[in-house]
């Protein structure tokens, strides 16, 4: 795990947008460049929430870069994936396909603070939630009984939740495709159970991404089990905090996102105040601590290292073929 002092060092060191010579597509927190059968995805260390970028953060790209193809390799016994291979820490080289426009959230606690999230709805009164039936009594954060699947709309500035009958009578999905997704999509998040119970960490809820072939052959797309994708607690202390009503201890970005909240309107204020540096260097340590438990991988850097000269440099083979 990098020291708080060298990720100080390279605050300054971070990918906040490329502009190579080939056709490409902004994200959220990605630049997807395409090579025409293939895709090349960029993750940059861009911190995304309330529908905008907020800060940069030392080292994320890679970590959620290196995150996702640890869960493609552990989860490709359930369902084939877009990754090829990482021709750099910060990019994936990617097989091209045409993907559903519905994100596929599943969710295994009555958790969340979102407009989209259960447990507002639950808060409001609402019992059918994206089609899945909520009994009366839960508690926030209580877990369910078998994970629901919650999915919304994919769109590039806010997500909206949807119901699997909407999504078919709209002709979003057909009803086949959606059968087969919306079950792949329960069995990766139960082998994300599995292998982050040996980690001493909870899976919450987390998103999933589907595109397929020609021949209809559904792939996993994207991201997976990603701190940007997914929530995660400690176990061992999920319990006691339940029984204290507090919040579970979790690894992940709420406490930065709470710091915008209580310093300015992030939806509607024009210009965000600038994030303290230590909550920018904390960041950093949980995703690197995130990354490590997740994949038993140590997390470290080359001293002294420009990551943007290094992406270049190990992307060139793509450039040069544009």
């Amino acid at each position: 795990m990098i020291a708080k002092e060298e990720i100080q060092e390279n605050l300054k060191n971070c990918i906040d947008t490329t502009n190579f010579p080939l056709p490409k597509k902004k994200g959220k927190v990605r630049d997807v460049y395409d090579l025409g059968e293939k895709l090349l995805f960029i993750a940059s260390d861009r911190l995304s929430a309330f529908d905008r970028n907020l800060a940069l953060i030392p080292f994320k790209g890679e970590i959620l870069n290196r995150t996702s193809a640890f869960w493609f390799k552990e989860t490709e016994d359930i369902v084939p994936n877009h990754f090829i291979s990482m021709p750099d820490p910060n990019a994936s080289l990617v097989k091209k396909f045409t993907i559903f426009p519905i994100e596929f959230v599943v969710r295994g606690y009555l958790s969340g603070s979102t407009s989209t999230s259960a447990w507002t709805a639950y808060q409001k009164g609402e019992r059918e939630f994206c089609g899945n039936l909520l009994p009366e009594g839960m508690k926030k954060n209580e877990a369910f009984k078998e994970p629901i699947l919650t999915p919304t709309t994919k769109d590039d500035i806010h997500d909206e939740k949807i119901s699997p009958k909407e999504i078919i009578q709209k002709g979003l999905m057909s009803r086949e495709m959606w059968d087969k997704a919306s079950s792949i999509a329960i069995n990766l998040y139960k082998r994300g159970v599995e292998i982050t119970k040996k980690r001493n960490l909870i899976l919450v809820d987390t998103k999933y991404e589907f595109g397929y072939d020609e021949k209809g052959v559904v792939y996993l797309c994207d991201e997976i089990h990603t701190p940007d994708s997914s929530r995660f607690w400690i176990r061992n202390t999920y319990d006691e905090s339940m029984k204290k009503g507090e919040e579970p201890k979790n690894i992940d970005k709420e406490f930065l996102r709470l710091w915008f909240k209580n310093h300015c309107d992030p939806y509607k204020d024009e210009t965000l105040p600038e994030a303290p540096e230590e909550l920018i260097v904390e960041l950093s340590l949980r995703y690197q601590q995130l990354f490590e438990m997740l994949t038993g991988q140590t997390f470290s850097s080359k001293k002294n290292e420009n990551i943007l000269d290094r992406l270049k440099k190990n992307i060139s083979p793509y450039l040069n073929k544009a």
